[in-house]
């Protein structure tokens, strides 16, 4: 008996775990990814990650940005302080670089091989010094494509 009610109890601490990210998702967290979508979106950031296509980090992924940079960018839903991630899908709109909100920044961090949790990244097509294999850069392209079309979709939906 002491072990079902230990699985209760994880089970409910489970559950818990679960409504505290709903609750813990920004308001401005919108087009919010769904379970496909999030998916494809860390398979996509974990590849870019092995081939240095990755800029990880709200400094980074807004020098980027405003030097022109073209990618994907990918904002956590679950960011606290709000403040610091404000100003980033504005940029990304007048640079009409596509961004997308995913729900947790742990999950983030991990798809892009870093321990600390990330607020945003930018996938970016192609590294920004060197190359790489052009069957991998052709994998690349079309999970990058795939992405960018479901997020086209989604915002769309939106509006």
């Amino acid at each position: 008996m002491g072990s079902d009610s230990e699985a209760e109890k994880s089970a409910q601490k489970q559950d818990g775990e679960k409504k505290k990210k709903a609750i813990a998702l920004a308001p401005i967290a919108k087009p919010l990814a769904g379970k496909k979508l999030c998916k494809r979106t860390f398979k996509l950031v974990r590849k870019a990650a092995e081939h240095k296509c990755l800029k990880r980090g709200v400094k980074e992924v807004v020098k980027s940005i405003r030097r022109g940079g073209k990618g994907i960018c990918i904002i956590a839903g679950n960011i606290s302080p709000i403040d610091v991630i404000t100003h980033v899908p504005i940029l990304c709109e007048e640079s009409e670089v596509p961004y997308i909100y995913v729900p947790s920044k742990e999950d983030l961090a991990t798809a892009g091989n870093t321990k600390r949790p990330t607020c945003c990244v930018l996938v970016l097509t192609k590294p920004p010094k060197g190359e790489i294999a052009k069957e991998e850069q052709e994998k690349l392209k079309s999970d990058y494509d795939q992405v960018v079309a479901d997020i086209a979709e989604l915002t769309s939906s939106m509006f």
